[in-house]
Order: structure tokens, then C-alpha cells, then sequence
């Protein structure tokens, strides 16, 4: 059967046809970012490819002779795998770093089995540059981005809205300073893989996105993104602070003491000393409700920076009214 070499345009339009696609990189490359929905069967393991590439720099060579074995070796175990997913004779995507030996030893293997195999030329590099090229230029897609303080259900809104981007589930962080809640967030790379996977189904469509700040916990907005979303229909979403405090209260109750009191050290030079000393208090006597009034009321409010350029406002306290509302605005716009 045949095996294709497509530039990346071609590749990411050919994709959808894909029985798997194949990842042929080490797992820690593969870990730390990868194109959506790939699999990772590695041409070389973590040491193999790290021995590889050391003995690269001296001897190309001998590199590329032991690289060669050590793929053989890793076959068997592609071969098993990509013949219990798919039947011989189905459309496979390859690519591994930059189009190299790697994804080229097994896409010929596998286009000799039988399969029809698509290999990216320049491999996830090509993506890669690809993708930062998209999110350089400007977005066609036009933005409802919903403004307000802590605590008015702006995540909640977004999730129950479409189409929409859940920039907080994407980042895996809460966009405060407790934000990490939920632990490490992905790479840079990876979230910004990801945006542009979502982005490219929204051309010229009006999406919903909640209004973050250029950095989301040790993530950075692309330009293009934050400019975006910042020109289109901006809406301030307000609350009762009885449901304000039910909203942080539903999201952070699993906050632990160890990461409480580091995110209180954080937040010291910009909260009354009394303040900060009663939200101790309270949280060591686990009133997490009387926590989140005392941070809501005497941090967050104090240092949100409203935006000027609010064209709609709404109140969330009737969610089902503002679902309502906001999805009369997208149908208008």
C-alpha cells in the first residue's frame, strides 16, 4: 500500500480520515505536548532516544545505526498495537519530531503491511510552526467575552453556552491565585495546541469566552486571542455576593490548609492584615463560607480592574434568565 508525505496543510486536512495517528516520538516528548488525539507508539523509548541523540553530536553514523536497532526492536510492539485498533488497509497519521528516521522507519513498515499511511513532512516542528502562525494573525472568529468580579458564575456560563472556550478547563487553572487547585497545568506548547484546535472549528462563528487576564496562572494568552476577545460584544456578569460566596465556596472546598496558607502568603501585601487574619481563622475553623465573603470582599473586589468597554450587562442570580439573555445576544449579533 501506499505511503503519502504531505506538508502540514494537506496533513491537517487529510487527518479526519484517520483510523489512529501515531505519535512515533519518546513518551516524555509525547507527555509534554502532542497533537490532538494522537497515541503515542515511540520509535525509541526515553533512554534510547537520549543515548541516541548524545551519541549523535559525535558519531551521526553510529547514531543512526543504533537508533535503527532500537526501532526494530520497538516494531513488534507498533505492529501489535496498530493492528488491534485498526484493520490492515486503513488510513494511519504519522509524524514524530521533524519528519526524521523515526516516523519515516515505522510509516514504511506499516505502508508494507498494508495499511495506507500519511507521514507530516517536518514533522510535529511543522505543526508547531503552523500553529504559531495561526495564532500570530488575526482570529476570524468574533467573541461574546463575559466580564465581572470573582464568584458571578462567568466559568459556569461558559459551560453551559455554545459554542464557547473554557479557557480555565484548557489552562487547568481557576485564573486567581488560587487557582491551582487542580494541580499542574499543561505546557505552553500543549495549551497552545490546543486553542488552535479549537479555533480553527470556529472560523467566523461567535463564540462565548470568559474575560482572563493575559496570564492564566503560568500560561500566556496569545496576542491574537486576548485582542480578540477584548473587541467584540463585552458583557459584565454580576451577582448577589450570598451566591457569589455559594460559587467560591462549590469551587475551592477542597482547598487544603498547606495550600491555603501559601496562597494567603501570596495575596499578604494586597489584603488588610486583619482581614488575612480572620480568613486564617475561619478556615482553620472550617467556615470555608465566612473564607470566601472576607477574600471576595476584602481582596478580589478590591484589586478586579473593571473593564470600560462593557456594551451589555446581566445579572446571573437567575441563571436560566441569563443563559437565556446571553444566547439572544449571540443570535443578534
Amino acid at each position: 500500500m501506499p505511503l503519502y508525505e504531505l506538508d502540514v496543510s494537506e496533513w491537517l486536512e487529510k487527518r479526519s480520515s484517520f483510523e489512529i495517528l501515531i505519535d512515533a516520538r519518546s513518551p516524555h516528548e509525547f507527555s509534554y505536548s502532542h497533537i490532538k488525539d494522537a497515541i503515542n507508539l515511540y520509535a525509541l523509548n526515553d533512554a534510547e532516544h537520549k543515548e541516541v541523540g548524545t551519541i549523535y553530536k559525535n558519531d551521526r553514523a553510529l547514531a543512526k545505526s543504533l537508533g535503527a536497532k532500537y526501532i526494530c526492536n520497538n516494531l513488534q510492539n507498533i505492529i501489535d498495537e496498530v493492528y488491534k485498533r485498526c484493520r490492515v488497509g486503513s488510513a494511519i497519521g504519522i509524524y514524530c519530531a521533524k519528519g526524521g528516521l523515526r516516523s519515516g522507519s515505522v510509516a514504511f513498515v506499516l505502508s508494507m503491511i498494508g495499511y495506507r499511511v500519511f507521514r507530516l513532512n517536518g514533522g510535529y516542528k511543522a505543526y508547531r510552526n503552523h500553529v504559531l502562525e495561526f495564532l500570530k494573525g488575526p482570529l476570524s472568529t468574533k467573541f461574546i467575552t463575559l466580564f465581572g468580579n470573582t464568584g458571578c458564575y462567568k466559568s459556569k456560563l461558559i459551560r453551559a453556552l455554545s459554542p464557547a472556550i473554557d479557557l480555565e478547563v484548557m489552562a487547568n487553572h481557576l485564573g486567581s491565585v488560587f487557582g491551582e487547585i487542580n494541580g499542574a497545568q499543561p505546557s505552553q506548547k500543549s495549551f497552545e495546541d490546543a486553542l488552535f484546535e479549537k479555533l480553527i472549528t470556529l472560523k467566523d462563528e461567535i463564540c462565548f469566552i470568559e474575560g482572563e487576564s493575559r496570564r492564566i496562572g503560568s500560561l500566556t494568552l496569545p496576542k491574537s486571542l486576548y485582542e480578540a476577545m477584548r473587541s467584540g460584544i463585552n458583557v459584565e456578569v454580576s451577582a448577589s455576593l450570598e451566591n457569589r460566596i455559594s460559587c467560591i465556596t462549590s469551587d475551592y472546598k477542597s482547598v487544603d490548609k498547606a495550600f491555603f496558607d501559601e496562597c494567603i502568603r501570596k495575596i499578604s501585601p494586597f489584603i488588610d492584615k486583619e482581614a488575612r487574619d480572620e480568613a486564617v481563622a475561619k478556615f482553620n475553623q472550617n467556615d470555608i463560607a465566612k473564607v470566601a465573603e472576607i477574600l471576595l470582599t476584602k481582596y478580589y473586589d478590591k484589586v478586579y480592574k473593571k473593564n470600560e468597554n462593557i456594551n451589555v450587562f446581566i445579572n446571573s442570580d437567575d441563571f436560566d434568565k441569563a443563559i437565556k439573555t446571553l444566547n439572544e445576544i449571540r443570535d443578534k449579533a
